[in-house]
C-alpha cells in the first residue's frame, strides 16, 4: 500500500482538447510548478496501432520524469499497459474499467490505484475493500471537460470522508472560488482540468488552488 501522505494536495489531469501534443510536456510543466502533486495523463486518443501506443509511451515516460523532478506522481488514466510500459506511478480506474484485484496482480503492490466512485457510498466501501488507494468523488460544480458526469454534493463528500479511511479526490468544475469548499468538507485532493489547462497562466492557476491546501495545514 502506498504511503497516503503522498495523495494530498492538487491532483492535475491533462486533456487532449486543451492541451496539443507538442505543448503537453510544457503545460504539464507549469502545472508542476504551480504546485501539483498529482498528474493523471488522461488521453482518448486511439491506441489499436503500435505506432500510437509507441507515441503514448513516449510520451508518459516524458511526464514520468517530469513528475519525478518535481516529487510529483504520475498516474495514468484507464490503461494498464501504458502504466507498466512507462513504469508510472499507478493507474485510475472508471467503474466500467479492469477489476482493482486484476490492476493490483499486474501492476504490483506498491503501484498507486485510484478508483471512480461517483457519489456513491457503496463504491467507496467496494473499492476500499479490494485495496485501492484512493476514490475520487464527482463531478461537484458544473464541468466543462465531463458535463454528462454524475452530480455529487459537499454532503455527499461529508458523508463518504466519515465513511473511509482512503485519500479522496473532489473533481468537477473546480476553480479558485470553490475549491476551498471541497477541501473544508474533507478532500485530500482536488482534481482539475479546465480552470488549469485552459488558460495561459497555468503555474499560477496550479499555485493558486496548492496554496489552499499549505492554508488549511497552517
Amino acid at each position: 500500500m502506498v504511503n497516503q501522505k503522498l495523495l494530498s494536495g492538487l491532483y492535475a489531469i491533462t486533456d487532449d482538447v486543451l492541451i496539443s501534443e507538442q505543448n503537453l510536456l510544457s503545460a504539464c510543466e507549469q502545472a508542476l510548478i504551480g504546485g501539483a502533486s498529482v498528474l493523471q495523463y488522461r488521453s482518448k486518443t486511439k491506441i489499436d496501432q503500435p505506432a500510437s501506443f509507441a507515441k503514448r509511451r513516449q510520451t508518459a515516460v516524458g511526464l514520468r520524469e517530469l513528475c519525478h523532478r518535481y516529487n510529483a506522481l504520475l498516474i495514468i488514466n484507464d490503461d494498464l499497459d501504458l502504466c507498466q510500459a512507462a513504469d508510472a506511478d499507478g493507474v485510475h480506474l472508471g467503474q466500467h474499467d479492469l477489476h482493482i484485484s486484476d490492476a493490483r496482480h499486474r501492476l504490483g503492490r506498491h503501484a498507486i490505484i485510484g478508483v471512480t466512485c461517483h457519489n456513491n457510498a457503496q463504491l467507496v466501501a467496494t473499492a476500499e475493500r479490494h485495496g485501492a488507494d484512493y476514490v475520487a468523488l464527482g463531478r461537484f460544480f458544473d464541468s466543462k471537460t465531463k458535463p454528462e458526469a454524475s452530480k455529487a454534493t459537499i454532503e455527499d463528500l461529508i458523508r463518504i470522508r466519515q465513511q473511509t479511511q482512503l485519500p479522496i479526490v473532489a473533481i468537477g468544475g473546480v476553480t479558485a472560488d470553490n475549491a476551498k469548499l471541497l477541501i473544508d468538507a474533507g478532500a485530500d485532493m482536488i482534481a482539475a482540468i479546465y480552470y488549469i489547462f485552459s488558460s495561459d497562466e497555468i503555474a499560477a492557476r496550479a499555485s493558486i488552488l496548492s496554496s489552499l491546501f499549505a492554508q488549511k495545514r497552517n
